[in-house]
């Protein structure tokens, strides 16, 4: 029997653009004006691209981004914040219903990671949030969250489940703990073949923890 659900937040919950496209524009201004010729234009716009689904130290990482680039892109998403009602993928009702204590694991920077929850309305859902903060020092990722909630609840593997989009983030974490393991398929997800489960939307989350 499934005790604990730990979701995701970005492309799980919520679209990572729904407060709009122009959120991360200054953000981009500052990596092209850092830039200094050093990647070519359709580099960096694969990279943006990324950045709407990754957190921005993966990308940065990914792509080789000189140290100019780093720190004029990050000075900018540090200070960013949703301002905005924020609505999710339309099934968050579906929260609700669970017969499981909920639990809600994101990384990103803290201000605005911690605006798009508040945009979103979804904190009384949870029994806890948990931000890994890469904005602040001794951030831990997501697997060492992940421990410390079963930890914290005394829960058995089996009895946990992690529901996200990401096969590199919290599909892996949930398969290296030997946790079952929900990719939500939303627009844009590549399929994970490690997770256990894969579904379109949240609704079809209730059959399969028995």
């Amino acid at each position: 029997m499934i005790n604990a659900i730990i979701f995701d937040l970005d492309s799980c919950l919520s679209a990572a653009d729904e407060p709009g496209q122009e959120l991360f524009a200054p953000s981009f201004a500052a990596i092209k004006g850092a830039n200094k010729g050093s990647h070519a234009s359709q580099v960096l716009e694969q990279a943006f691209a990324e950045m709407w689904r990754l957190p921005f130290d993966c990308v940065a990482q990914k792509y080789n981004f000189t140290p100019a680039m780093l720190t004029a892109g990050w000075e900018q998403l540090a200070r960013l914040e949703v301002t905005t009602p924020m609505h999710g993928y339309g099934d968050l009702d579906s929260l609700a219903d669970l017969p499981a204590q909920l639990f809600l694991v994101t990384s990103g920077f803290r201000l605005l990671q911690n605006s798009k929850i508040r945009a979103l309305g979804i904190a009384p859902f949870f029994a806890a949030i948990h931000l890994d903060a890469i904005d602040e020092s001794g951030h831990r990722g997501k697997q060492k969250l992940f421990e410390d909630i079963i930890r914290a609840g005394q829960l058995q593997p089996h009895q946990v489940l992690i529901v996200g989009d990401n096969h590199d983030s919290e599909i892996a974490a949930g398969v290296r703990l030997g946790l079952r393991t929900v990719q939500t398929l939303r627009p844009g997800a590549p399929r994970s073949p490690l997770a256990t489960h894969h579904i379109q939307t949240l609704h079809e989350l209730r059959p399969l923890l028995a």
